[in-house]
């Protein structure tokens, strides 16, 4: 029986929400920014605000790793967001869509990537309905199946650069 819940987040760090073949990756977004979403007719910007939260879906499965590259390149480095034409071949072809809102709501009978309203978000059929907000330092999801696992990642964007110098 679908239910709400509701998942601290600890420090930083997203949360995987994990079905039996797709998963979702939720984090806060940490400031105000905003967000530039570019279809094929026309340029949107949507306010992103501290607390909202960004959501990365793999309706089919995969790896965590790029679910996690593409939450960052919105959270933190703010990469425009493409929404293909709704008989745009590329969308089938889509392993990881996002969203950005306050409120987002989870859907199977959306075409990924084909949606600019950031509140709706393609996901795989064991989330349908599932709505997810922040509430303080919380994660609330309504309708929540019990099936789904849930847990936090410990993620740290990091890189090391190694100076090569050059000799003429």
């Amino acid at each position: 029986m679908p239910e709400t819940i509701r998942v601290p987040f600890v420090r930083d760090n997203p949360i995987l929400i994990r079905g039996h073949s797709s998963f979702l990756i939720a984090a806060r977004a940490r400031e105000k920014f905003p967000l530039i979403i570019e279809t094929d007719t026309e340029e949107l910007v949507q306010g992103v605000y501290p607390g909202d939260l960004i959501v990365v879906s793999a309706p089919e499965g995969g790896e965590t790793a790029p679910a996690l590259y593409l939450l960052e390149m919105i959270r933190t480095y703010h990469t425009p967001v493409i929404a293909l034409g709704k008989d745009h071949p590329a969308s089938r072809r889509l392993s990881y869509v996002v969203s950005a809102a306050e409120r987002i709501e989870m859907r199977c009978d959306i075409r990924r990537g084909t949606h600019p309203e950031q509140h709706l978000l393609c996901a795989a059929d064991e989330f349908t309905g599932m709505i997810l907000y922040t509430d303080g330092n919380e994660l609330v999801i309504e309708n929540c199946r019990e099936e789904l696992r849930l847990s936090h990642l410990a993620w740290n964007l990091s890189l090391a650069e190694t100076n090569y110098h050059n000799r003429d």
